[in-house]
């Protein structure tokens, strides 16, 4: 018989097994931050010795800027470099099929490719060796150890797998990689094939979108005839979307499930994840700085500013030893907020939570508003709410001068008689929390199209014409 190995192949870390009862995947993840900054710039100058011979996209990128490769010795060097936009990206990607102009390995050694979701134009096509992908794996595994997935364990994949986003293959390639067992049904399969596979199988954990997995909590007794705590599932790991982080809708996750619910954060064009939350809960660590260079950008001042208690800004990431589709200085447009700089886990990687979407952000008379913000206010007022709402934008660009409109679904055993009341209720909520006038409508329970494969969209540009 012939074996992986003799292909080349191998979808278990030889290793995977005995790290089960380890305090971390990787002892990476405990380093001292001066051996990490030492380490990322060993690896910084040979990436970039590397895009000097390798990539056009890149040669063209310091030309343009009057810098030279040799000048960027240091992370302080770093800011030397232009950044590297979404839209680089888009126009790198038209000027040359399939993987773009920042393509820097010869196509005969890609071996994978994957898409984003494209939920701000057209989708990114990233390219990944063999060297890459296996990266994915490592940095993959070391989150979801850290959210609480352990070798032996199986997983109900319940992120999209199709259309070749990171939620989807890569998962399943990552938890392989550490030894777990992915029990690949997919949001794509729908509700009642999820639940009947964790009434089958029970796996010990399960993987998706938070309010995806919300609605599949809401859903078990229905379907199943038992309620979602009753399914065994031991710990729920969420990403792809804010939720997560949202205390409320964190919380309603454990009460449906009886579980601990940790989240992870990543992007398609750097890897699939790379924060992730440990046992404490208390934010999302970065743990892959020996593969990622990470910065922290003011928008308001387009400085770079420190991983302290409380600073807020855009996560701006290099990769280091990336083949295939390396990117510097990536513009990622994730808002987020540092918690903290140390750990009891022993980790130190900065935590962080993830504000929103630097795109998603709406100027509201001068105030900065994210739609994640709005969500966790409406979820924090159930059941006099349902916990679900909408913003809706329907004017011109990002900047409004007028009351921003918010659809919101009342509660479930909530009389429309007390429509005014809740409306008056929820805009002082909003404008004492969130410094924003809201002009509030509210509409029947489950209004709104339940959560499925798509990441829920909680910015509508047209009026859905709900009543």
């Amino acid at each position: 018989m012939t074996t992986s190995t003799e292909f080349g192949m191998r979808f278990r870390r030889a290793d995977a097994v005995e790290k089960k009862d380890a305090d971390c995947w990787h002892p990476v993840e405990r380093m001292p931050l001066e051996d990490i900054r030492q380490l990322q710039e060993k690896k910084l100058v040979a990436q970039l010795g590397y895009l000097k011979e390798r990539s056009p996209f890149y040669q063209k990128k310091f030309a343009d800027a009057g810098i030279s490769f040799d000048d960027i010795r240091t992370i302080a060097d770093l800011q030397k470099i232009p950044f590297t936009l979404k839209t680089d990206i888009r126009e790198s990607l038209a000027a040359k099929q399939p993987f773009g102009l920042h393509l820097a390995a010869d196509i005969k050694d890609v071996i994978q490719m994957q898409a984003s979701s494209g939920t701000t134009g057209s989708p990114s096509y990233v390219a990944l060796t063999e060297r890459d992908a296996e990266m994915w794996h490592e940095m993959s595994a070391r989150c979801f150890f850290a959210n609480g997935i352990r070798p032996g364990d199986a997983v109900l994949h319940a992120f999209s797998l199709a259309k070749g986003f990171v939620g989807g293959i890569p998962i399943v390639q990552a938890l392989q990689y550490m030894g777990a067992i992915d029990i690949p049904i997919g949001a794509d399969g729908g509700a009642d094939r999820l639940l009947r596979a964790a009434a089958d199988i029970r796996p010990r954990c399960l993987i998706g979108a938070p309010n995806f997995v919300l609605f599949l909590g809401e859903k078990a007794k229905e379907i199943l005839g038992v309620e979602a705590h009753e399914l065994g599932i031991e710990r729920i790991i969420v990403g792809g979307e804010p939720g997560g982080g949202i205390p409320a809708i964190r919380e309603r996750i454990e009460q449906l499930w009886g579980v601990k619910c940790t989240e992870l954060l990543g992007g398609t064009d750097i890897a699939v994840t790379y924060w992730a939350e440990c046992d404490e809960q208390s934010g999302m660590h970065m743990l892959a700085m020996d593969y990622v260079i990470t910065e922290l950008l003011d928008p308001d001042s387009g400085a770079i500013i420190p991983f302290e208690d409380g600073a807020e800004g855009e996560l701006i990431y290099t990769a280091i030893g990336r083949e295939a589709s390396p990117l510097l200085r990536f513009r990622s447009g994730d808002h987020v907020e540092v918690l903290g700089t140390s750990c009891s886990c022993g980790r130190t990687g900065p935590k962080i939570r993830c504000v929103g979407r630097t795109d998603d952000m709406l100027i509201i008379r001068g105030a900065n508003v994210f739609p994640s913000a709005i969500q966790s206010i409406i979820g924090e007022m159930v059941p006099e709410t349902n916990g679900v709402m909408r913003v809706l934008a329907d004017f011109e660009g990002h900047t409004s001068q007028t009351a921003l409109k918010i659809i919101v679904e009342r509660g479930a055993n909530r009389s429309p008689d007390r429509d005014a009341e809740l409306k008056t209720s929820i805009a002082a909520r909003l404008r004492d929390s969130l410094a924003f006038k809201a002009d509030v409508r509210i509409v029947a329970a489950n209004s709104f199209e339940k959560p499925g494969a798509a990441k829920v969209a909680l910015t509508l540009r047209k009026d859905p014409g709900l009543s």
